[in-house]
């Protein structure tokens, strides 16, 4: 997927980006798969803010997507990909043999008219689901379920995917887009390729308008609060934070490990690599 950059006709556009959505087929999504969204713009059930910079965001509708993919040895025809203001990848419109529709998240090369189906036996081809056990090595997969019957959850974002990397017994093992290594029961299901819109992360905002219609509010740096709102806050003139840089409540945001399900530990191969350009 491309990247469409803007004529400077005033200073927002000067470094603004879009996708180009060539590939998108309908403007309006199939009203049954639609649902209200109930947002509250961060706030709990009290009413209080209880995650930051967010609020004032657009109205959309959710679009229900099948994660599950359970509809075994149906085939189904691809009627429209679509964008989903939801999520950075976009959708297809599946119409299966028996009459009935469902959103899927479109993979890269999946097209208007493609024949894709839910199956042990179906082709390694994109936008076929089948078990991890019957996926070659090596084959680029997402939506892949973490517990039989589940629905997917991991490679779920634009342009992301797993690879198949070995079998042995009752687990596969993949290397996830993290570069980590983890264990997954083989009767878990996936979809073969990788999410369309992989240029997403390349989009240029251009300016704070675009992330107001995205419900992202602006955010102010801890440095230039006062110390009794931040622990970075204070100090005579212009200073840097003076010490590690910590959220406002204390709690280190850089390097700090925050994992605490250990009962997975076992299924970790391989933990994912830091990002050492951060």
């Amino acid at each position: 997927m491309a990247i469409k950059k803007l004529k400077p006709y005033t200073a927002s556009t000067r470094t603004q980006s879009v996708a180009d959505f060539s590939s998108i087929t309908a403007e309006k999504p199939k009203k049954s798969l639609t649902s209200s969204v109930n947002y509250k713009a961060g706030r709990g059930d009290g009413g209080k803010i209880s995650v930051r910079h967010k609020g004032g965001r657009i109205k959309r509708k959710y679009r229900v997507i099948d994660f599950k993919r359970r509809k075994m040895n149906v085939p189904a025809t691809v009627k429209t990909v679509e964008y989903d203001p939801n999520r950075t990848s976009f959708i297809a419109l599946l119409c299966y043999a028996d009459g009935e529709y469902r959103y899927i998240l479109a993979p890269t090369g999946l097209k208007v008219g493609d024949k894709v189906m839910t199956s042990e036996t179906a082709e390694i081809k994109p936008g076929n689901t089948l078990p991890l056990s019957k996926i070659p090595p090596g084959t680029n997969v997402h939506c892949i379920e973490l517990q039989p019957g589940k629905g997917a959850q991991i490679a779920r974002t634009a342009g992301s995917f797993a690879v198949i990397a070995a079998k042995d017994g009752d687990y596969v093992s993949l290397k996830l887009p993290s570069s980590e290594v983890r264990k997954v029961r083989k009767e878990c299901l996936a979809t073969i390729g990788e999410l369309s819109n992989k240029d997403h992360n390349l989009v240029s905002v251009g300016k704070a308008g675009r992330n107001r219609w995205k419900g992202i509010r602006p955010s102010v740096r801890g440095v230039v609060m006062n110390p009794v709102d931040h622990p970075h806050g204070g100090g005579e003139g212009r200073t840097s934070g003076g010490r590690h840089p910590v959220s406002p409540w204390g709690q280190p945001t850089k390097g700090y490990k925050t994992r605490k399900n250990s009962s997975t530990n076992k299924f970790i191969v391989q933990k994912r690599k830091r990002n050492r350009n951060r």
